[in-house]
């Protein structure tokens, strides 16, 4: 089947064409993969997590408080 598709937004355009690149694909088949993939109908199964099994689980840990701790000291020598 084929389309023509038109008044595609610049910043759409731009993500497709910096993707084909990367991907040493065509603008075609990424188009494709992105309208497929948009309309649930991927060829891979994307596994979604929404991390809720662990939300509220932290605990504090002596040794991570000291590092982030340490993180945050500013060298005042550095910044002359």
């Amino acid at each position: 089947m084929q389309y023509t598709i038109r008044g595609i937004p610049p910043a759409v355009d731009a993500a497709i064409r910096e993707r084909a690149k990367s991907e040493s694909k065509s603008l075609n088949e990424v188009a494709v993969e992105a309208l497929a993939g948009g309309l649930g109908l991927g060829d891979e199964d994307v596994v979604r997590r929404d991390l809720s099994d662990v939300v509220g689980t932290w605990r504090k840990d002596a040794a991570v408080e000291a590092a982030l701790a340490a993180q945050d000291r500013i060298d005042r020598d550095l910044w002359k």
